[in-house]
């Protein structure tokens, strides 16, 4: 519960925050990732559970850091003003926001 809440909290700032610096042209952008293959997560994605944590995306596969770096480089390019406030879901479609 904790988990889930704290990134709900997270998400729930950065888009307060966007709105209040919007008009001092400071945007603000959230990343949401699901699993990433990373050393923290190496272990559950290469122990028995990992065709179960692999079933949850259609792709069958997680992201990797290099495109979790890459969406970061997108945010920080110009021309994604218009996209302050928005949370951004890297996660090879495990999950939909409706």
């Amino acid at each position: 519960p904790a988990y889930g809440a704290s990134k709900a909290g997270m998400n729930a700032m950065s888009q307060s925050m966007a709105k209040a610096l919007a008009p001092h042209n400071i945007y603000v952008f959230a990343i949401a990732p699901g699993w990433v293959d990373t050393d923290m997560a190496r272990p559950l994605l290469e122990g028995p559970g990992r065709n179960d944590i692999l079933a949850q995306s259609p792709m069958n596969r997680v992201a990797t850091p290099e495109e979790i770096g890459r969406t970061i480089m997108f945010l920080a390019s110009d021309g994604t003003d218009a996209l302050t406030g928005c949370i951004i879901d890297v996660n090879c479609a495990s999950y939909l926001r409706t």
